[in-house]
């Protein structure tokens, strides 16, 4: 019996219901749908909750929980997994050291079973743990008791360097592939795709997304980057789809460190930037298509793509589209790799940044269209109506550089869709009938360099590490999520802020890969202290010649963004076609709703669902809502005020006849309230 449950397992049949929601974002193919129909148009006036579950710690949660067989499984702000009784609330176990401030913000877990092993995968710091399903205890023979350090497999460049894991890794066969979450700077690890044997732990098979010689894509970087301790990441942290038929994996990587400058890496930069199709077994390329050239603005592929089928000159085609932050839905041949809609090569500007070496062209999708504004159709009267300080914004736009792609420039560039958008990591949403879901947002952003010429060795530890965050004068942009530094110390202790800088907390990198000097030459910035003689020559890395002066948002004088709105949107696009079904603007800014002001889109994080029986489902914006739309039209058909914003994808399942919504709801981003709850609705 049990040779026939593993051969199950390993073809990747049974124990699926269609009443569980048993994968991240509701299967391998990634597309948030749910067969469900028991709640529908006709009824969601009469959703009610059905249970709350209120955890001892709070704070943002990305978390988009599995439902198997009547059993929730979650994970906490403080990156505890959970396991609670589906119809209750009721908690089953708990597994994690909630004291510890893991610099990471989970979205979910992953779970495989052979039939009677059954077993939850999932991240806490450096770690891939697997615990027993049914107890949450670390299944002690895998890996080191439990527990595999996700350093394994990388080359000794990543020694000590940053690297946890945010979204849950895939499974095929008895196979867990894993994202890894890496720094941003040129002190980042080199993202190579990795995947472990469920049962034991051990390394499986490597991709070297940095290739090494011999491997296709070596020529694009300089001679020997793969080894290099100043060229890294080019990472998947986005998580990945997996066709379970053909075996194909298809990893959506992101850009090479450092973000914004790179005059030490000049070339193409395969495979950064790039959708990867993979053997899901051996891990070899089958094909790949980057859709941003040696990206010189963070433009990650942030989502997992989606595996439809669409209809084609009158020929259904396996297909996969991928969303970008750039407002653009890139559509493949599944098998080939083959676009299908053209992609041009657009030209865009050369650098003028010494050392730096642009690209000449840009990939830009023909069809769809994109759906977010790009900053090249931005004009001096698309500002903020609401805002006060009208003509300072009219001031400052006109002075900046709104070419499509403009190459950094210490004048400063306008970056919209910004860093943080059009699409984000909540991914898109996909019906059977190929149409694509996506909520995006249009915040735009100020992208400006600046030379580093830094002598002291404090202020150029802090400089390499902390000021694309924080500012280069410790300022912050506290409207922007980046808190000032400059008078910390009134607030946390020197033990707290070490702490802080060696291990980082929520989407804080730590820093624990730099030396004890280094890290007192920091900590001595910050709180504006004169460092000992012995610090003084501290090795505090590498150092472009150029960085980025901060993570700035465009914003007016009172926080909101200083472009019109739509500020968020939702959108709906037929991909056998290219087209779109709907569009409208998603979510209110708080603000301005309190004023009588609503239909603005606000900023969203997180992803919608969708179900057969027409709805799709949505938290995702700043205004705490959960809100349920007609999928084929895009009435909106019930709003439902939430204990706490809800920046997560929420999932649908079905126990003992009776169909639940399920959300986590913790606050905190985007300067809203914290946060504790799951809560779940039924009719």
């Amino acid at each position: 019996m049990y040779k026939r449950l593993l051969i199950l397992s390993i073809l990747g049949l049974g124990f699926i219901s269609s009443d569980d929601w048993s994968e991240y974002l509701g299967g391998t193919d990634r597309n948030h749908y749910s067969t469900l129909t028991q709640i529908n148009k006709s009824n969601v006036n009469q959703l009610k909750v059905a249970w709350e579950y209120s955890l001892p710690d709070s704070g943002q949660m990305q978390v988009n929980p599995l439902i198997i067989k009547g059993v929730l499984y979650g994970v906490s702000a403080s990156v505890q997994a959970f396991a609670l009784d589906a119809t209750t609330g009721r908690e089953i176990w708990r597994f994690g050291d909630p004291l510890k401030n893991w610099a990471s913000t989970s979205r979910g877990l992953s779970y495989w079973t052979n039939g009677i092993d059954k077993r939850i995968l999932y991240t806490a710091g450096p770690n891939l743990w697997a615990l027993n399903a049914e107890t949450g205890k670390p299944i002690s023979s895998f890996g080191d008791n439990g527990k595999v350090d996700l350093h394994t497999g990388l080359p000794a460049v990543a020694a000590n360097k940053f690297i946890i894991s945010n979204t849950p890794g895939t499974i095929y066969r008895n196979l867990i592939i894993m994202p890894v979450r890496l720094s941003e700077g040129a002190d980042a690890a080199p993202g190579d795709i990795r995947a472990f044997d469920v049962i034991t732990g051990k390394l499986a098979w490597t991709f070297h997304t940095i290739p090494y010689p011999r491997e296709k894509g070596y020529e694009t970087w300089p001679k020997d980057a793969y080894k290099n301790t100043n060229i890294g990441a080019a990472n998947n942290w986005a998580g990945m789809a997996l066709d379970n038929e053909r075996g194909i994996l298809f990893v959506p990587t992101g850009s090479a460190g450092y973000d914004f400058y790179g005059g030490n890496r000049k070339g193409q930069n395969l495979f950064a930037n790039c959708l990867l199709a993979l053997d899901a077994k051996t891990g070899k390329r089958l094909w790949h298509y980057q859709t941003t050239h040696h990206d010189l603005w963070d433009r990650d592929l942030p989502a997992p793509p989606n595996l439809v089928t669409v209809t084609h000159r009158g020929k259904q085609i396996p297909a996969v589209a991928q969303i970008t932050k750039q407002g653009f839905v890139f559509l493949f041949n599944r098998i080939s790799g083959k676009p299908l809609f053209p992609i041009i090569e657009k030209k865009v500007t050369t650098s003028n940044l010494p050392g730096e070496k642009t690209w000449l062209t840009q990939p830009y999708p023909m069809l769809p269209k994109p759906y977010a504004r790009l900053s090249s159709e931005i004009g001096i009267n698309d500002i903020n109506p609401y805002a006060e300080n009208k003509e300072e914004i009219k001031r400052v736009l006109k002075e900046l550089n709104k070419e499509w792609h403009a190459a950094p420039s210490e004048k400063g560039n306008l970056i919209l869709p910004g860093f943080d958008g059009g699409g984000e990591w909540g991914g898109a949403a996909a019906d059977p009938d190929g149409i694509l879901y996506v909520n995006s947002n249009e915040m735009g952003w100020i992208q400006t360099m600046k030379a580093t010429t830094i002598s002291k060795p404090a202020e150029k530890a802090y400089q390499t590490n902390c000021s694309s965050c924080h500012g280069i004068d410790r300022k912050g942009n506290p409207l922007s999520g980046y808190p000032s530094l400059q008078d910390i110390s009134s607030k946390k202790s020197r033990t707290y802020i070490q702490q802080i800088i060696s291990n980082g907390k929520g989407m804080m990198p730590g820093f624990n890969q730099l030396s004890s000097s280094d890290k007192a030459q920091i900590l001595s910035y910050i709180l504006n202290e004169l460092p000992k003689e012995t610090n003084s020559n501290a090795n505090t890395g590498y150092q472009t010649p150029f960085q980025m002066t901060g993570y700035n948002k465009f914003l007016d004088s009172k926080g909101l963004p200083a472009l019109s709105p739509p500020w968020g949107t939702l959108n709906a696009i037929d991909l056998n076609t290219g087209k779109y079904v709907w569009k409208i603007p998603f979510g209110d800014e708080p603000s301005l709703a309190q004023q009588g002001i609503t239909g603005t889109g606000a900023e969203n994080y997180g992803g919608p669902i969708v179900t057969a029986s027409g709805l799709l489902i949505i938290g995702a914006a700043k205004d705490g809502k959960l809100r349920i739309y007609e999928s084929k039209t895009g009435k909106l058909l019930r709003v439902i005020t939430l204990p706490a914003a809800a920046f997560a994808t929420p999932s649908t399942y079905q126990v003992n006849g009776i169909q639940y919504i399920v959300i986590a709801c913790g606050g905190t981003k985007l300067g809203t309230p914290k946060g504790n709850k799951y809560i779940a609705y039924s009719l």
